[in-house]
């Protein structure tokens, strides 16, 4: 996986009015953990964080006042209505160290011809991974699965390196028979109708 390199400023002001200020700046407040060093608070520039975060466990390569770092993302904190940054929490990590994060889930094919509903009971598989080769994502083949069908977590393909971080027979996915939906209206046909009698 790239790494995406950001420029860091640390930062001394905190609290709401502090935050607002940072965003108007378009830069967004993060704080940086791990190894059991202090947390350090920075601000990092919001456009480029924002692409970075498009990839999923990203790695971020920190300027911090001239020493680098890398980090990942473990809380992304976004406007419920605008859905900009408000705040990143960042989990320090090491060149070949081992971390736990939770990957997207993809599938790949088609369900047997019939009426059936993929459900996803799983969106994303915990894993434990090398910090600078997280996978982006893991893929599930479905082709030809029915009703009953089932993927466990011991059935999903992991890439060299790449271990569970969940029970083996964890259910990811399953296959469910479509339930037939009564037609709308006919309930309220019969309410109207019982009314009338009544009347």
């Amino acid at each position: 996986m790239s790494e995406v390199k950001l420029a860091a400023e640390t930062r001394t002001e905190f609290g709401k009015g502090a935050a607002r200020r940072i965003r108007r700046e378009n830069k967004v407040p993060a704080v940086v953990y791990g190894h059991g060093s202090e947390p350090v608070h920075i601000t990092l520039p919001g456009h480029d964080l924002l692409l970075a975060l498009r990839t999923p466990n990203v790695l971020l390569s920190l300027d911090i006042n001239g020493k680098n770092e890398l980090a990942i993302p473990k809380a992304v904190q976004r406007d419920a209505i605008k859905g900009f940054l408000e705040h990143v929490d960042l989990l320090l990590v090491k060149r070949g160290e081992k971390v736990t994060v939770e990957v997207p889930v993809q599938t790949e094919g088609d369900l047997a011809p019939g009426a059936f509903v993929l459900e996803h009971v799983l969106n994303t598989l915990p894993v434990e991974a090398e910090a600078t080769h997280i996978p982006e994502s893991v893929t599930v083949s479905i082709e030809g699965l029915e009703a009953g069908a089932s993927i466990h977590a011991k059935d999903v393909a992991l890439p060299k390196g790449v271990t569970l971080a969940v029970d083996e027979d964890a259910v990811v996915l399953q296959v469910l028979a479509a339930q037939a939906e009564e037609p709308a209206g006919d309930e309220d046909a019969e309410g109207a109708a019982a009314e009338a009698t009544e009347a």
